[in-house]
């Protein structure tokens, strides 16, 4: 009997380690898809540090950072909730609250203690704490018609307005990307100064038979660029505020499976997530800034 049980322990060590070969070899097939693309001087956009999120999260669509305590909101696709994710000792700690019913929600912008999320369709839900059990809330309707599509909104501070980029619009064509306006002060909406020439993007990127739609934006706090990611064709692009491209880099599909929000800390330190995309869960990119004299 004791020779048979040593005989079963040798069986399950060997067992053990082929298991431990084919999951050492598994990762390494997993690494070896990786590749190295090109990043800007600020960031290293390759080796960024990852953060796992719960499955809950599986459609975060969009990011907030809040200095106060260095944490950041998000919404998700389809869920009118609002979720605060703060790092833990061991993972992300995760609160949630309900602002609105079921939609479809892209974006979120933290801006003077209000809300802003905006759906799909362009419309602006404002909110807001009372306590911490109570919201108070406001949608405004953008004013157009036909069939439209965003998921980008971010706060320009030189316009002290909201601002929504077009990734679907009927009144756009293949040669602009328009943007739009929402004013907190006046909760009102209006035609953007700027267009977006998705011609630039797609000649430096040499991917001529895909559009560019931009599913994230916001505006640097240190340089003062305007940095657009398209998930659809895996892009970073580094604008001026008038949406004129400075650079594009290219994404690593392996490490950017669906990007679709983006937000800074006041220090340049940059937030990126990603849906889970069927694939695994969704999880929260983190780049540290690195102060490379072109500060505004």
């Amino acid at each position: 009997m004791f020779y048979k049980y040593i005989m079963l322990s040798k069986k399950l060590n060997r067992c053990s380690w082929l298991l431990f070969i084919v999951m050492a070899v598994i990762a390494a097939c997993n690494n070896s898809k990786r590749s190295n693309h090109p990043s800007p001087q600020e960031y290293d956009l390759n080796n960024p540090e990852v953060m796992k999120l719960p499955d809950k999260l599986n459609e975060i669509s969009g990011l907030a950072y809040y200095a106060k305590d260095s944490s950041i909101f998000s919404i998700v696709d389809e869920a009118g909730v609002l979720y605060k994710l703060s790092r833990g000792e061991e993972k992300m700690q995760v609160e949630h609250w309900k602002f609105s019913k079921s939609g479809d929600y892209e974006d979120v912008v933290l801006k003077d203690s209000i809300f802003y999320v905006m759906k799909s369709k362009g419309d602006i839900v404002a909110f807001s704490f009372q306590s911490p059990d109570s919201i108070v809330s406001e949608e405004y309707d953008i004013p157009l018609t036909g069939k439209n599509e965003f998921e980008s909104l971010y706060y320009d501070d030189s316009l002290r307005k909201l601002v929504l980029v077009c990734k679907d619009c009927d009144a756009d064509d293949k040669t602009r990307l328009s943007t739009w306006c929402f004013d907190p002060a006046t909760r009102s909406f209006a035609k953007g100064s700027f267009v977006i020439d998705p011609s630039t993007i797609l000649a430096a990127q040499k991917v001529d038979e895909k559009k560019f739609k931009p599913s994230a934006a916001a505006i640097h706090p240190v340089t003062g660029d305007l940095y657009i990611i398209s998930s659809i064709n895996k892009v970073l692009v580094i604008a001026d505020r008038n949406g004129k491209t400075k650079k594009v880099y290219t994404l690593d599909p392996v490490l950017y499976k669906q990007p679709e929000g983006i937000t800074f800390a006041p220090s340049g330190d940059m937030f990126i997530s990603n849906e889970a995309a069927g694939e695994g869960l969704p999880n929260l990119l983190y780049y540290k800034y690195k102060t490379v004299g072109n500060e505004k």
